[in-house]
């Protein structure tokens, strides 16, 4: 019995020891795109492409808008004219799937 133990232990202490990782945890799992500081100003919506949530891991909670000359740019989820385009952006593409 005190062999047993004496080896689970010793199991669970390489096993806590151990830097091996699986293969599959190896890579970054946090989001790519992540805000931390954030616009203020609005944009003429015709300038805008796209509009995208950042990840519920982020810090702070944002979108990220993407103009059609590729730029990205941080707004606050509180920030009106952001939340006004996101969701023209997102009604606009879901009424145009449904015909």
């Amino acid at each position: 019995m005190r062999t047993l133990c004496f080896a689970l232990g010793l199991l669970l202490l390489v096993a806590c020891c151990c830097d091996a990782m699986p293969e599959a945890l190896q890579y970054n799992t946090a989001p790519a795109n992540c805000c931390f500081r954030f616009y203020k100003g609005s944009l003429p919506s015709h300038l805008v492409s796209t509009v995208t949530k950042t990840h519920s891991s982020c810090r702070h909670q944002a979108f990220i808008v993407q103009t059609i000359r590729g730029r990205q740019i941080c707004y606050s989820q509180t920030f009106q004219w952001a939340l006004n385009i996101y969701n023209q952006l997102r009604n606009t593409k879901g009424s145009s799937q449904q015909h």
